[in-house]
Parts: C-alpha cells; sequence; structure tokens
C-alpha cells in the first residue's frame, strides 16, 4: 500500500504510478494540458490504480466533450466489470462510484459523492460549476480550509476555488481578497487569477481588469485550459469601455481560428463574445460561419443544453437557421421520449436549455416577443444550466435587448433597473437606458445616461 502526496492511502505499490498520479493532480489544479500524459503514465505503470481510472473518467467528463464522456464510460465500466471492488478501499471505493455518477450523467450525486473526497475537491467544483451551485462552489472548499496547513503545495489552489465560489454568490471583496492571496502562493494559478478576473467585471472595473490581465500576461497567456476563456473576459472589459475593434483582433488571433483545437470550452466562449457584438448589431458572418461548421460534431447528442446554447447562437448568427431549428427540434423530441431522470441535462434542458435556444430561433427571426414570451419566466432561474453568472449574461442580455426592440418598456425598464441596482457602472447597461429612454421619448433621460458613459469609461481610460 502507497499514499498520495496528501497522505491518502493507495491499493497500488509502485512508487512510479504514485508520483505520476501526484503530477497528474498537480497539472489538473493548474488547468495543464499536460494532465492526461501524466495520469496516462501512471495507469501505464499500474493498470489497476483506482484513483487514476476513477480520475481518468473525471477527465472524459469535465470537457463537457460528448466523444470523451462516452469513452471514459466505456473504459470505467470495462474496469468495473474486471475489478472485484470490494477490495479496494473506502476511498477509491467512493472515487469510482462517483466517476460511474459522472459518466452516467448524473451531476448531482457525483457532485455529492465527490464532497466526501478532499482530493476530488477540483473535481468537484467543476461539478458545482456545471451546474451553477454557488453555494456549493463556495462552501465544497470553504468547508475543508480548516484542514489544510498553510504549508501544503496546492492550499493556493484551494484558495483559487473558493474565490471562484464566493464570487459566484455575490461576495466580490472577499473574493478578491482570497484570490489574491492564491496568487501570492503560486502566481501560476489560473483558476484563481480567473475568479479575480470576474470579480472585475461583476463590479464594473474594467479598466482595473485590464490592468490586471495585462500585468500578469506572462501567468495565463499559454500552457493551460483557460488562456481562452481568460482572454474573453479580456475581451469583455474592452466591450466595456467601448472598444469592438480589439475584441474581434483577440477573437481572430485567440478565440477561433483555423489552429483551434476545436474544444466545446473554447467554442462557446467564441460564441458568446460573438453574440454581444450581434446583439449591438455588428456583423461577423464570416466568423460565425466557420464556428459554427465547427459545432456540428458537438451537438449530435444531448449532452450539455449550456453548449447547445451556445451552437445555437453560432448556427443563427452563420445564417444557419435550419440547421438551429433542427437542434433545438431534435432537443424537443428527446424531452418528449423516454428519458432518464437521474441525468441531469434532462432536467437542465427542459428548465431553461431548451427555452433559451427557442427564444434564441425567434430573436432571429424578429420575433421579438415570442423572445421575451419565453425568457421573462425564466430569467431569475436559467443559472440552472450552469455556466458562470458572466456568462449567463449574454440570455440576460438577449432578453432585454427583445424587450426593447418588442416595445415592451415597462419590462425593459425594470431589467434596466435591476441592472443598475447590482453595477451602477456598467457602460453596457447605462446605454441600455438611454436607449430606452429614447424609444419613449424621454431625451433629458436618454442624454444623461449617455452622460454617465462618458464618465465611467473617462475616470479610468483603457490604455
Amino acid at each position: 500500500m502507497s499514499v498520495d502526496q496528501h497522505g491518502n492511502a493507495l491499493s497500488g505499490t509502485d512508487p512510479a504510478a504514485v508520483a505520476a498520479l501526484d503530477e497528474s493532480v498537480d497539472h489538473l489544479l493548474h488547468f495543464r494540458p499536460a494532465v492526461g500524459d501524466s495520469l496516462a503514465a501512471a495507469l501505464d505503470v499500474d493498470p489497476q490504480l483506482a484513483v487514476a481510472r476513477a480520475m481518468e473518467a473525471y477527465l472524459g467528463v469535465l470537457g463537457t466533450e460528448p466523444d470523451d464522456a462516452d469513452a471514459a464510460r466505456r473504459t470505467l465500466h470495462g474496469f468495473l466489470a474486471a475489478t472485484d471492488v470490494a477490495m479496494l478501499l473506502p476511498r477509491e471505493r467512493q472515487h469510482l462510484a462517483a466517476a460511474d455518477a459522472l459518466v452516467r450523467g448524473d451531476l448531482v450525486t457525483g457532485g455529492l459523492l465527490l464532497r466526501e473526497l478532499v482530493v476530488a475537491l477540483a473535481v468537484g467544483h467543476q461539478v458545482d460549476f456545471f451546474t451553477a451551485d454557488g453555494a456549493a462552489l463556495r462552501d465544497r472548499v470553504g468547508g475543508t480550509l480548516s484542514a489544510w496547513s498553510e504549508d501544503d503545495p496546492h492550499l493556493g489552489q484551494l484558495l483559487g476555488m473558493h474565490a471562484f465560489g464566493l464570487e459566484e454568490t455575490g461576495l466580490y471583496t472577499r473574493s478578491e481578497e482570497v484570490g489574491r492571496r492564491a496568487l501570492e502562493l503560486d502566481a501560476s494559478d489560473v483558476w484563481a487569477l480567473h475568479a479575480v478576473a470576474h470579480t472585475y467585471e461583476m463590479q464594473g472595473r474594467f479598466a482595473e481588469g485590464i490592468r490586471f490581465l495585462d500585468a500578469r500576461a506572462g501567468d495565463w497567456q499559454q500552457g493551460n485550459f483557460l488562456t481562452v476563456h481568460n482572454w474573453w473576459h479580456y475581451c469583455l472589459y474592452l466591450l466595456e469601455a467601448g472598444d469592438t475593434r480589439r475584441p474581434l483582433e483577440i477573437y481572430d488571433a485567440v478565440l477561433h481560428n483555423a489552429e483551434s483545437a476545436g474544444l466545446a470550452m473554447e467554442m462557446l466562449d467564441a460564441a458568446a463574445l460573438l453574440w454581444r457584438l450581434h446583439l449591438e448589431g455588428i456583423d461577423s458572418t464570416a466568423r460565425w460561419t466557420a464556428l459554427a461548421e465547427a459545432w456540428d460534431t458537438k451537438v449530435e447528442q444531448p449532452f450539455y443544453s449550456f453548449n447547445d446554447m451556445h451552437a445555437v447562437m453560432a448556427y443563427l448568427g452563420a445564417g444557419r437557421v435550419g440547421d438551429a431549428e433542427r437542434l433545438v427540434s431534435s432537443r424537443e423530441q428527446w424531452l418528449a421520449g423516454p428519458t432518464d431522470p437521474a441525468v441531469t441535462n434532462v432536467a437542465m434542458t427542459r428548465a431553461v436549455g431548451l427555452p433559451v435556444a427557442q427564444a434564441l430561433v425567434a430573436f432571429a427571426h424578429e420575433d421579438y416577443a415570442a423572445a421575451v414570451a419565453l425568457l421573462a419566466p425564466i430569467r431569475s432561474r436559467v443559472q440552472v444550466f450552469g455556466g458562470s453568472h458572466a456568462q449567463r449574461d449574454a440570455v440576460q442580455r438577449t432578453l432585454l435587448e427583445a424587450s426593447i426592440r418588442a416595445g415592451q418598456h415597462d419590462l425593459a425598464r425594470t431589467l434596466v433597473s435591476e441592472r443598475l441596482s447590482v453595477n451602477p457602472c456598467s457602460p453596457y447597461t447605462w446605454l441600455k437606458s438611454a436607449e430606452l429612454a429614447t424609444a419613449v421619448g424621454d431625451a433629458v433621460s436618454a442624454d444623461l445616461a449617455r452622460q454617465q458613459v462618458r464618465e465611467l469609461r473617462s475616470a479610468e481610460p483603457v490604455d
């Protein structure tokens, strides 16, 4: 019997396999692509290393790639069929049970089982993200921090995860404090950096956010799975600053191009950026066309409705309205047939994913009233299908834009007021306030709102 770097017992006894497993955990916590290579090395040495098999399954699910998840399910079930699980340690059996739930699509059960596994905090944290469980994002990690010593090499990563949970529950000051402490411990902790970036986004501190990311460019711009996502945050700052040119340059250079890896997690960032520009009337047809083609193989099966939404955006942006409608229809047919209630995506799609996709199609047909009718009832529970507040804002912006275009000014006024009450420093929202005031003939309020935008953007100009 051996122990891993955190003192957890393992059934395997080969030191080389344990060392490779430890290395893969470190890579996972830093979002490095090398996590797969290290894990493969561990399994090459000891194919029966149960925790490594569970981690193999975790990786197959965390990328939200249907083919990878299918392969992970087959591999894990083959291992379970050939293994006397009763002979494994309790912690190892728990890992395998959690992995089995996840590959079967039961994110809720998998997430609950992972709560009892300290080393699996990173995996559980990502599952909480996929299910947008803000309290769990914060407390899964927060509840264990007292058990971690200051000299533990991964304390920084724990704090980085906790910072993101704090941000998603609106505790922005505390989130920034914890995130910066995590970066003091490990400047290469891209999840902690990402958490701090979120706090700036949610408070309208766009100039500070740009300076923060610029100052740490060497820590996040290469060698990790969050490079594209953190560039997306950079683009959001630029849009708030009134710059629509540089985000498109960044899109072409980083977010999606002919050399892109074609990962769903990166493609949804690309779609989310283009959709924001699309709502403001900025045409990107050529970019949409290439992105839509990349989505074709990702949505053949109903795997994760959050991804489906971004695929629908891409199809609509590319003018492939028929393909968007076919994707929506396929999800309608799936829900109408026999489904496994344990598969989390069933509830996600039924409650939020499908109405959002239907609303996007209605928006593309310029049936703005229909888009409002679909989105307004779910606007306060859109978190059901995952993502962060910043990512789900694409849905809220679509509802606001549709309400203005549909002439539903009372609803639009409510939406603008809600946004400003939470973040009064967002130029985007003040511009929508001006647009709404103009629509109802209130020139004075429109001028005052536009003046607010000028003041916000001039207070801390972006270089």
